[in-house]
């Protein structure tokens, strides 16, 4: 990799972040972190708003406005594929969004590249029908987002119903099925529940706080040491 694109995708993942460090850096671009020490400091030389210090981390001014996106191909292809992938198995609303995006990212390319949008013949048609989750995926989204609680009818594997009351977490993708990580207030404990079995699902009107020992983090440690959750659980 060139210096320049080097210096180029430091001041980048700089402004996408809160705080990285030498080390994230020297990993994420394959070189050592007495090389990044040098490239933030000419960085910051050149005029470029950079925060921190060595053993701390950095930051820059998100207010600093970088030049245009440069996009390599293979970044081109990967953008139009994840964005594919919005579209067959997101909800509505970030389905909608995709386009719109799309079109800003193919905007932020030079004129004589953004044909490479239109060249990548890698699809994403969806596996199954999407109706029946749609509704389910966008209250979920909007229950994360907002920390509230939600009434849900759940059926287990063998068919049978159950009321919950959920602090929603997080959703994975499996391919086919999307799940949810979530902590239980009936079974005080975390659970995963695949989508496709949510029979009824509504927002409760309660907040929640997170609290030591029920958020997403303390899900993830839980799972750590052993296999992740099934989506068939």
């Amino acid at each position: 990799m060139r210096r320049a694109d080097r210096l180029f995708q430091i001041a980048q993942h700089l402004k996408a972040r809160r705080l990285t460090t030498a080390a994230q850096l020297s990993a994420m671009l394959g070189v050592s972190d007495r090389t990044i020490y040098r490239d933030v400091r000419d960085l910051s030389l050149s005029g470029i708003p950079i925060r921190g210090e060595a053993g701390v981390g950095y930051s820059m001014d998100r207010s600093f406005e970088l030049t245009a996106l440069m996009f390599t191909r293979d970044e081109v292809e990967a953008v139009v594929v994840g964005l594919r992938m919005v579209q067959a198995f997101a909800g509505p609303t970030l389905r909608a969004a995709a386009t719109p995006a799309l079109d800003k990212i193919i905007l932020a390319l030079p004129k004589g590249r953004r044909d490479e949008i239109e060249r990548s013949q890698m699809y994403v048609p969806p596996v199954q029908a999407r109706g029946d989750v749609d509704s389910v995926i966008e209250t979920i989204r909007t229950a994360i987002d907002g920390h509230l609680v939600l009434q849900m009818t759940y059926a287990d594997a063998a068919g049978a119903p159950t009321e919950r009351f959920i602090r929603p977490l997080a959703m994975h993708f499996w391919g086919s099925v999307w799940t949810l990580a979530a902590w239980c207030e009936f079974r005080k404990d975390f659970r995963s529940f695949r989508l496709d079995r949510v029979q009824t699902c509504a927002h409760t009107g309660s907040l929640f706080v997170e609290e030591h020992g029920k958020t997403l983090g303390d899900y993830l440690r839980s799972v750590r040491g052993d296999s992740f959750p099934s989506p068939t659980r």
